[in-house]
């Protein structure tokens, strides 16, 4: 059913809900829940009220607190940012409360895809080879050898190397030598030559700065070999003979590279990065919750489901501490939650900045609606981990890392703990890709996937006329094994995840 106009004007999701979501948009007199009629033009994805609201009272959706009314509310009115507002209020955490065990799957009964099994045992879905850097100072110098690869035909005989990309960054000096920020590109860092996806490594340094390379391999206990080399632009002669060297260090590492073949390996294999908080009013009704029954799958089968974005599950906390598998998993989650509200607060912020004009645009008004509809994806087994950014993810199962909201920061992060797979979920139409890791596009609302077809993968607008959110989820675990097995997404066939290496820059600059 794409007609919206056939749809029923509204959607209410619990019974403790006093509004509605415009499943279309409403006009004027439109008869909703009740007796109530609309008293104002209400937009497709927007809120409206089913009863009066008195001025302070909690607004409900998802039969969650979303806001607090900022003057009375009558029958039939349009919700929105005019007439909510963000209050302080207690969350009760009820840490295990929910948690579950999972029936995880024998071996021999789990779906399996066709990935390539490392020497270390990871399995990845891709197969590039990565420039690193160590500072901005080499940035240039690594695009010119990623360029010039590509230029030369270097791959022309090697099907079995998905490209040459360059993962660079805009610090790596001018910063302590320890310290969160030095930690957190530290591990990003190796964290990026350790991927998966990443068949072979080059990190191209200056030689002076602070992120020193020689120190990056000390503390890893890495050693060169034919798949990882190393080099600086001061030891090896300057721009040209940088160049020149990295091209000839490509060369040596192609066989190895492309000796990599695709094999038989269980769906365990996967780590599956949750992307993308809540773009418009549908994102907690269809999409999210469609995705969180595919990472429900996924768990089954013994994979790994990462969400992150902590500002983007802000208020919604609580409902991921009462599926925590133990009181300390829940507390590290909240300690993260105390940490961002500090970190805001430092830099003149509030937790309540995060939904974008888009956003806002697409039917969401506070952060406590965008993150009840954030947390959907991470469906509803128990929380097995709270990781840091971009630490290395080894727990199986749910867990969460510690990211910023802002997407490419977050699945920088992700990726750096070992995602080999990111599902993305957008309702306003965003343009990202990734690489080395693929990026399934997933869209809330018919609409804007028809605008967009040529970037969305999965259409998730079809829950709306009746497709069940299982069926749908299904859809998208299946998918998630295509694309793990070398299917191209849509972002892969239109070029994207050159320029969305961004780590999450926390340190001072000195």
């Amino acid at each position: 059913m794409n007609d919206l106009s056939q749809r029923p004007p509204f959607l209410r999701l619990s019974d403790e809900d006093n509004i509605a979501v415009a499943a279309r948009a409403i006009e004027k007199d439109t008869e909703l829940p009740g007796g109530v009629r609309a008293v104002a033009r209400i937009p497709f994805g927007h809120k409206v009220a089913l009863a009066a609201i008195a001025p302070g009272e909690a607004v409900r959706k998802f039969g969650q607190i979303i806001g607090f009314a900022k003057t009375r509310i009558m029958p039939g009115e349009w919700v929105h940012e005019h007439n909510i507002e963000m209050h302080d209020f207690e969350r009760d955490y009820r840490f295990c409360e929910e948690a579950r065990p999972v029936n995880v799957l024998p071996p021999e009964e789990q779906a399996t895809f066709q990935g390539y099994r490392r020497a270390n045992g990871k399995v990845g879905t891709r197969n590039y080879i990565g420039i690193l850097t160590s500072v901005n100072c080499s940035a240039s110098v690594a695009r010119f050898i990623a360029e010039a690869a590509n230029r030369s035909g270097l791959l022309d005989d090697y099907p079995e190397i998905d490209g040459v990309v360059a993962f660079t960054h805009g610090t790596g000096c001018g910063m302590a030598a320890s310290g969160e920020g030095f930690d957190l590109l530290k591990r990003t860092q190796w964290g990026y030559a350790a991927n998966p996806n990443l068949g072979g490594v080059l990190v191209v340094g200056l030689g002076c700065e602070v992120f020193q390379i020689a120190r990056f391999k000390e503390l890893y206990g890495i050693e060169e070999s034919d798949t990882f080399r190393t080099m600086t632009i001061q030891e090896t002669g300057g721009t040209r003979r940088t160049i020149e060297a990295g091209l000839e260090r490509l060369k040596e590492m192609l066989g190895a590279v492309a000796a990599a073949k695709r094999e038989t390996v269980p769906a365990s294999e996967i780590k599956l990065a949750l992307q993308c908080g809540g773009s418009d009013g549908y994102s907690g009704i269809t999409a999210n919750p469609a995705l969180g029954v595919a990472a429900d799958i996924l768990v089954q089968n013994g994979g790994t489901a990462v969400l992150a974005e902590t500002p983007e599950i802000y208020g919604a906390e609580h409902l991921l501490t009462r599926r925590a598998i133990s009181r300390e998993v829940g507390e590290k989650l909240v300690e993260r939650i105390r940490w961002w509200e500090e970190y805001t607060a430092r830099h003149r912020g509030e937790m309540n900045n995060n939904p974008s004009p888009g956003n806002k645009a697409g039917g969401l008004t506070t952060i406590l609606e965008k993150s009840l509809g954030a947390a959907a994806k991470g469906g509803s087994t128990p929380l097995m981990a709270v990781y840091e950014y971009a630490e290395l993810i080894t727990e199986k199962g749910f867990v969460f890392m510690d990211t910023p909201g802002y997407d490419p920061v977050s699945a920088t992060g992700q990726v750096a703990g070992g995602c080999n797979v990111i599902c993305f979920t957008t309702g306003r139409g965003s343009a990202y890709g990734c690489k080395p890791t693929p990026s399934i596009k997933l869209a809330t609302n018919t609409p804007m996937y028809q605008r967009m077809e040529e970037d969305m993968d999965i259409n998730c607008g079809d829950i709306l006329d009746g497709v069940p959110l299982q069926e749908k989820g299904r859809q998208i675990f299946e998918e998630i094994l295509a694309v793990a097995s070398g299917k191209r997404t849509k972002s892969e066939l239109l070029g994207y995840g050159d320029n969305e290496f961004v780590p999450w820059q926390i340190g001072a600059v000195m």
